[in-house]
């Protein structure tokens, strides 16, 4: 399928989900979401260092923007923003803002790899669960690297990866599992290649076998990858990229 086509259901299927269109806010929506907000605290814990130290913050592919609401909330001194390529999706954020009792700093529509802020004027871009999302990831690291401060960094969490030789079946699997948008996989090696090409200082994979918000089946797989680290490099796995600017 043809980058332009999968970016066109992107951008539609905010508008025509049944649980996650902008006309109404439901139940299912909400307890979906939240669920996954387990993990994004997990990981705000972890990265807390890089949260604390960075003084703008821009969340690319943040669906509804509930990621960027928790940060706000957590954080409320900080700048943050919220970018999505679909505008159907960002229409749903006042109902987040709502309910985390807080304001966002500003979000906007724009594809990953054309993001209308100026060079140097961010210090952190995080994704949480959609780089995967991105499939031009070369533009996208590229146009992340030019709107990051000299000292600023990239964090991608909890994104589906693994090896080129395990690609064809981890894909059919994530597609299997939420077939109504085209869903893909970092090959992680390629991506710590495209870090390096580009001229971030420093690039870090993260495998992160959590068992929080994971089905029965998916908590004995994971469980297994946790206790046996070196299989997270073979097998798929979820995972964490960091790229800095600076090597420090």
């Amino acid at each position: 399928m043809a980058l332009q086509d999968i970016e066109r259901q992107e951008i539609f299927y905010w508008r025509d989900s049944a649980h996650e269109n902008p006309r109404e806010f439901t139940l299912l929506n909400l307890v979906n979401k939240m669920s996954e907000a387990r993990v994004f605290l997990e990981k705000v814990k972890e990265y807390r260092e890089i949260w604390e130290g960075s003084a703008v913050i821009l969340e690319l592919g943040g669906g509804q923007g509930w990621a960027s609401c928790i940060l706000k909330r957590l954080f409320p001194n900080k700048l943050v923003y919220c970018s999505d390529i679909s505008p159907y999706a960002l229409e749903s954020l006042s109902h987040w803002e709502e309910i985390f009792k807080v304001r966002l700093d500003g979000a906007f529509a724009c594809k990953s790899y054309e993001i209308p802020l100026r060079s140097g004027s961010v210090d952190l871009v995080f994704c949480f669960q959609s780089a995967h999302h991105f499939r031009e990831h070369r533009g996208t690291l590229r146009e992340v690297y030019r709107i990051l401060d000299a000292q600023g960094c990239c964090l991608f969490l909890h994104e589906p990866s693994c090896r080129r030789f395990m690609y064809k079946w981890a894909y059919k699997r994530v597609n299997a599992k939420r077939p109504s948008v085209p869903e893909d996989v970092l090959i992680y090696k390629e991506m710590e290649n495209l870090a390096l090409e580009l001229d971030f200082a420093k690039g870090e994979v993260r495998f992160s076998p959590s068992l929080t918000n994971r089905g029965p089946l998916e908590v004995v797989y994971y469980y297994i990858l946790g206790r046996i680290p070196f299989l997270q490099r073979v097998l798929p796995c979820s995972a964490d990229y960091l790229f800095c600017k600076s090597g420090g």
